[in-house]
């Protein structure tokens, strides 16, 4: 008989009601906690440590989905109860999920507030360990066109250079512009370089007609909009 140290309790010593694949079933995978839907992915454990302890530890030690996602493909290789084909797994199921937020011509977004560029954007740029700007193309009724990047690096007003942040927004005939960076320490809080490169923006916008009807910084599950917040724009 198995003393308590020795006993490890797995998915099929839960009650059928609580294992991640029946309540997926049951309830719909939006019911799942990312911890069970990792596990789902993962599908078993290693070395005693059932499966859905090990999608917790995981999620804990790289600080959620998103540091999962920013985590090299080596890295999770070397982890306690993740090889190369449950690295892979995890890989490729958040690779998806990003893909998902590239919408197809036929089901393009139709961005009518703030909250919905930065939905857009923000789980995609909040992934970057580098700033990056990216421009929302909007046509006349604010249906997203594309999303394409325009720099990346440290971003500042010796480095925008105006012709080239408009150059594909020309290219495609769009009406509206929506620019937002990331800031890779988490934290959107403009400064001053960011109003200041926002101002050169809408300036240019107007020279050219085609309106900025924002400016977003995506941090860390958080953003905020130049615009709401009256920086930069007059």
């Amino acid at each position: 008989m198995k003393t308590s140290l020795e006993y490890h309790p797995t998915i099929k010593d839960l009650p059928v009601g609580e294992r991640p694949r029946e309540r997926l079933k049951k309830y719909g995978a939006g019911s799942l906690s990312n911890a069970e839907l990792l596990a789902i992915i993962l599908r078993t454990g290693v070395g005693g440590e059932n499966v859905l302890n090990l999608a917790t530890r995981l999620l804990a030690k790289f600080g959620g989905l998103i540091g999962l996602a920013r985590t090299g493909f080596s890295e999770l290789c070397g982890e306690k109860g993740i090889g190369v084909a449950k690295a892979a797994q995890l890989k490729a199921a958040l690779e998806l999920g990003r893909r998902l937020l590239i919408a197809s011509p036929e089901e393009r977004p139709q961005v009518k507030s703030p909250a919905d560029a930065a939905n857009l954007m923000m789980i995609e740029m909040s992934m970057l360990e580098q700033e990056h700007m990216r421009l929302i193309l909007l046509d006349s009724k604010n249906y997203v066109l594309d999303t394409p990047t325009i720099y990346i690096g440290s971003l500042n007003t010796s480095v925008i250079r105006v012709g080239e942040l408009f150059r594909e927004a020309i290219k495609q005939n769009c009406a509206a512009i929506i620019v937002a960076h990331n800031h890779p320490s988490g934290d959107p809080t403009p400064s001053p370089e960011d109003v200041a490169v926002t101002e050169l923006i809408t300036q240019a916008g107007q020279l050219l007609d085609i309106d900025v009807l924002d400016h977003l910084i995506i941090g860390q599950q958080r953003y905020v909009s130049l615009k709401e917040r009256g920086l930069g724009f007059k």
